[in-house]
């Protein structure tokens, strides 16, 4: 995915960033370039990263060795936290051979892009309008350490947007300048109250901004909250600004901001500019604005799969990082978690505040309190368990999960009251349809690549019938799955009795579940081969539903996976999926279900509802990685084998 016409050309830097950041040497290693140092000969470049103190460096040589300059900058999505306040490598760059796209005073790359580039192509203005609407979805920007549940003010008021002294897209303007900027606001619009948008490196990272406590009056305030951009602009009335990203993003949500400066977005009939580039003439579309800024200028990079990659992995992977640090920052307290669970609990849930353990459910400061499953807690505790791709390996031998939820007053396993999975199952219809897009796309890699939620077992016997093959799924009987979401029948032994006596005439496959099938939990059938035609002993779970037409289950998650597969799933039970009118449904539906479509469940189970981490160190990671990571067959940290003995001697004694 290198640029063709760039053949690894020599990079000549001059600044240590280039060589000592492993990611921005990666990025450009992948987009064709070959970093250097030492003087540029003859077809080689010199690389320089925008306007910053060093890059005078670069300019010399390049000026008398005639060297052309490629200009490198962070793409417009960098990172959930500016650099300055948390060191982050960035997830794309700007490369520019021509100038830098902040610089209104010459052309460059992303100008030419936006003056010359057809723009016709409807599958990439549909990719652009897709990736916006997700990017409101998860209320994202060039930095997302922002939080949705911030309200605004009351509508009717202005924003004027704040940068930082001395950043470079000012291109010298200083607090004259933004002065200016507030007496236009202000004057213009005489009614309302005007909100000075602080930039988040001023308020952690040590920088300043160009507005002092003199300016602000009654009318005049500061808004220093972490509010996301795209409840920012909800009730705004005018936007103003000199260059930042945040304009940019202002246009998104429907506004035409008030430009001072002369910034790339400025200048396509899209801004109001006080300051125009008279060599931007073109008209574009909010679409066509975003496809060039957003996917057709940058050089994004997925680091799961070592490559560069396309916005939509970019949103999916700063979605992740985002809702982690959103629901993650007043730190946890696990209480009453199994020791072998601490060491990943840990490195998944303790990377903003680290995490603490106790015995029972006591206040400490403003941390939530988790429990495991169905533990005696009150409605108001956070309860954890495993998510639907859990790992490559069981529960019962104590590997590490590759995903967790968190949920409350219950579980998505418990149908009698309505949880989170609910919600989002219930608000699926009105997902943009980037996240739609994007749950068909999951979907299909999961079926494409086999993959279930332990990801074991053997392959199919040869299995020779005519008869319709229907999959009766074993479960663990005491399983709270079973405990809370069956009614009349809730063994294994019943389930086959009833599949059989439903259909007498069918070739059915027992699979039991692998716990049990180990010894190690209770759900055993000595009798299954005199019910069912074939027992299928150490068999995946994919190679099981391959030979079936139909599967049968009490609430094993296995049904959901056959749903993801196209095939038909009838439920004695009343599990997560079922109640949507995608299963046959043989237990009531509870009141607060209602019908939904394949692409909606997906999303709400796979998407929505889960965390995902990185098994190594635990890092939030996108479930479009975590299945990556499944098929590459990522090797999950092992469990201290005195802890897996220390966890089976008590776990009779645990209730």
């Amino acid at each position: 995915m290198t640029d063709d016409d760039t053949n690894a050309n020599r990079l000549c830097v001059y600044s240590g960033g280039f060589l000592s950041e492993g990611r921005l040497k990666r990025i450009l290693e992948l987009s064709g370039w070959e970093v250097s140092v030492g003087i540029p000969g003859e077809n080689d470049w010199v690389g320089i990263w925008g306007r910053t103190p060093t890059a005078w460096r670069g300019e010399a040589v390049a000026g008398w060795t005639e060297a052309p300059v490629l200009t490198v900058e962070d793409a417009l999505l960098r990172s959930v936290h500016p650099n300055r306040t948390r060191p982050s490598p960035p997830v794309g760059l700007f490369l520019d051979r021509t100038g830098v796209h902040f610089d209104g005073s010459e052309s460059s790359d992303l100008e030419t892009l936006l003056a010359t580039h057809p723009l016709d192509d409807t599958a990439l203005l549909n990719r652009a309008r897709a990736a916006m609407g997700q990017l409101a979805h998860w209320h994202l920007g060039k930095y997302s350490a922002t939080d949705p549940d911030i309200a605004p003010p009351d509508p009717g008021y202005v924003v004027v947007i704040d940068q930082t002294e001395g950043d470079a897209a000012l291109m010298g303007a200083g607090r004259d300048a933004f002065l200016e900027m507030l007496t236009f606001a202000r004057e213009e619009n005489p009614a309302s109250t005007v909100y000075i948008k602080t930039h988040p490196e001023t308020t952690g990272g040590g920088r300043r901004g160009h507005f002092r406590d003199e300016d602000y009056t009654d009318r005049v305030r500061p808004m220093t909250e972490p509010i996301s951009p795209w409840r920012l602009f909800e009730g705004a009335v005018g936007v103003y600004s000199h260059s930042s990203t945040l304009g940019f993003e202002a246009i998104f949500t429907g506004h035409n901001p008030r430009i001072f400066g002369q910034p790339f977005y400025a200048g396509w009939g899209l801004t109001r500019n006080e300051n125009p580039v008279a060599r931007r003439t073109r008209k574009l579309t909010r679409a066509q604005l975003f496809a060039v800024a957003m996917i057709l200028y940058p050089k994004w990079y997925d680091p799961i799969r070592d490559r560069l990659c396309e916005i939509e992995d970019i949103i999916a992977a700063l979605a992740a990082e985002a809702r982690a640090w959103r629901e993650d920052r007043l730190g946890y307290l696990a209480v009453g978690m199994a020791p072998w669970k601490r060491p990943h609990l840990g490195r998944a849930f303790g990377r903003e505040e680290k995490l603490k353990h106790a015995r029972r459910i006591r206040q400490v400061g403003a941390r939530k309190p988790v429990v495991w499953g169905m533990a005696d807690a009150p409605d108001s505790t956070l309860r954890m368990e495993d998510g639907f791709l859990r790992s490559r390996g069981l529960g019962a031998e104590l590997t590490p999960p590759l995903s967790l939820v968190l949920d409350q007053p219950s579980l998505y396993f418990d149908p009698s009251v309505e949880g989170r999975l609910d919600r989002l199952i219930a608000d699926s219809n009105t997902l943009p349809i980037g996240e739609i897009q994007r749950a068909d796309r999951l979907m299909a890699k999961i079926s494409a690549n086999c993959l279930t939620k332990y990801n074991i077992g053997a392959d199919l016997p040869e299995i020779s019938s005519d008869a319709p093959k229907i999959l009766i799924v074993g479960q663990v009987e005491d399983d709270a799955s079973v405990i809370h979401g069956c009614h009349d029948v809730r063994t294994n032994r019943d389930l086959l009795q009833r599949a059989r006596s439903e259909n007498p005439d069918a070739c059915l496959l027992w699979k039991p579940h692998p716990d049990v099938e180990a010894g190690r939990r209770k759900g055993d059938v000595p009798d299954a081969h005199d019910i069912a035609d074939h027992v299928l002993t150490n068999v995946s779970a994919v190679a099981a539903m391959d030979a079936a037409d139909q599967v049968w289950t009490m609430t094993s998650t296995l049904g959901f996976e056959a749903l993801l597969r196209g095939l038909p799933v009838t439920c004695l039970g009343m599990p997560f999926y079922a109640g949507h009118g995608l299963t046959t449904d043989l237990a009531p539906r509870p009141s607060h279900r209602n019908d939904a479509t394949l692409a909606g469940l997906v999303h709400a189970c796979l998407i929505g509802y889960p965390r995902y981490f990185h098994p190594g160190d635990g890092k939030p990671i996108s479930p479009e990685a975590a299945v990556q990571l499944l098929i590459n067959g990522v090797e999950f940290p092992r469990t201290n084998r005195a802890l897996i003995w220390l966890h089976r001697l008590i776990a009779p004694f645990r209730g």
